[in-house]
């Protein structure tokens, strides 16, 4: 699966692989997408970035086929809060 890039798309991720103030899961995700681009295979990005092989195919993958919104983590299932983040913050004493 091939992954092509526009400037656009290449200047956000660079900004999201090596910002300091991204998430983990956020850089790996961009890092493995900008390696793809480079023609790297799953097998090497794997090597490269200490990820699973199903792992780079899945991010690779979920890239090629609806760009970057698909980066971000999606919903999940379970419980709704029970608190709103207003009520979770504690007052000091």
């Amino acid at each position: 699966m091939s992954v092509a890039l526009t400037a656009s798309e290449r200047h956000r991720l660079k900004k999201m692989a090596y910002g300091h103030k991204t998430p983990h899961q956020t850089r790996q995700r961009a890092t493995v997408v900008l390696l793809a681009a480079r023609g790297r295979s799953d097998a090497r990005i794997a090597a490269e970035t200490h990820l699973h092989v199903d792992t780079v195919r899945t991010w690779r993958g979920r890239f090629a086929d609806d760009g970057l919104p698909t980066l971000a983590d999606r919903k999940r299932s379970g419980r709704p809060a029970r608190f709103t983040p207003t009520t979770r913050r504690v007052d000091p004493m």
